[in-house]
């Protein structure tokens, strides 16, 4: 996975492709606050029914 200052550095270019290619996230679904990134890649994890793994792939394929 992009590393997090790459990944907070692209963030609002990032979810938009992420809402793209998953149409029912939601920007609460996406909210990266300071120190909760393993937080919101657990809500997205859940929501899309894939393993952290498959999280960061797909994140960093984008």
């Amino acid at each position: 996975m992009k590393n997090l200052t790459e990944l907070k550095g692209n963030w609002n270019e990032t979810k938009g492709k992420l809402k793209q290619k998953f149409a029912m996230l939601t920007d609460s679904d996406m909210l990266l606050v300071e120190g909760k990134q393993d937080e919101m890649l657990g809500r997205l994890q859940v929501k899309l029914g894939k393993t952290k793994e498959e999280m960061h792939k797909i994140i960093s394929e984008l």
